[in-house]
């Protein structure tokens, strides 16, 4: 049975058998995490697929007469094959989404050793925030964007055709929107990221806010739904993580200068003096 990866310090050294050995022991604890999340998944694939269509209207046909439903929305699918990839499809997305902190743990326990102590404490927090992002961006499109989203582009102009809705077509659409959504909220960390790199400041961010502002709307018209609705609440999310983003920089920069005088301060008192 292989050993538990070792986390390596700043100071260690190792020999590239080394790591190559601790590379494919995370690669092992990567994929065991994968396979249990797939079997997890696979197993729960039906009220994975119901919950995807809860942003559906609850009715597709009415009677005039009665206002009773005649018809509800029901996934299609347009050949034999297609019932069982889309199940396996929505199964290896869910399962991927559950095992990406173990993903992300170990990508970061392998290269971590890399970066000193004082940038692994702040690389490992931005990662941190990142992964909360990622999961309150996905909330975000479930709860706000899809359900207002979805009943416009089904129902627009909808007495002039039969509806129906393709099951791969459909969850492919769902979940692209909740991964780019979640994508999106990871605007701070960027910024936050470039900042601490020296790339961006905050000077220069309050100066080109209203580039930013250009450039934050772009990216949700570009995104997935090219409706008027989905574009709004992609947008309007956007803008405040990019005004949130500057304050934040504002913040940390003003910190990690600090921080960064202060270890040059410890650096010459500690540093042998000249004879």
């Amino acid at each position: 049975m292989p050993r538990l990866p070792r986390r390596l310090g700043h100071e260690d050294t190792a020999t590239l058998v080394e790591h190559l050995d601790e590379l494919r022991a995370r690669v092992i604890v990567v994929v065991g995490a994968l396979a249990v999340t797939f079997g997890v998944a696979y197993a729960f694939r039906n009220q994975i697929i119901e919950a995807f269509q809860r942003p559906l209207p609850d009715c597709k046909v009415r009677s005039d007469v009665t206002g009773e439903c005649l018809e509800a929305f029901r996934l299609t699918t347009l050949s034999p094959i297609e019932p069982f990839m889309t199940s396996f499809t929505v199964s290896a997305w869910a399962a991927v989404s559950a095992a990406l902190p173990v993903l992300i743990w170990q990508i970061w326990g392998f290269i971590a050793p890399a970066f000193e102590r004082r940038d692994q404490k702040t690389i490992a927090r931005l990662l941190s925030a990142g992964t909360g992002l990622f999961v309150g961006g996905i909330g975000f499109a479930y709860f706000v964007v899809l359900p207002a989203a979805i009943p416009f582009l089904v129902g627009f102009d909808s007495e002039n055709y039969d509806i129906q809705l393709r099951a791969r077509e459909y969850i492919g659409f769902v979940a692209l929107t909740l991964v780019a959504v979640g994508i999106i909220f990871q605007l701070p960390i960027v910024v936050l990221g470039l900042v601490r790199l020296g790339i961006l400041s905050a000077a220069k961010l309050k100066r080109n806010r209203r580039i930013g502002i250009v450039i934050a709307v772009a990216i949700a018209v570009i995104l997935p739904g090219i409706d008027p609705v989905t574009t709004i609440l992609e947008a309007v999310p956007l803008l405040i993580l990019f005004e949130s983003s500057i304050w934040l920089a504002v913040f940390f920069e003003k910190r990690w200068l600090a921080e960064a005088a202060a270890a040059a301060a410890e650096d010459e008192i500690a540093a042998p003096g000249e004879p």
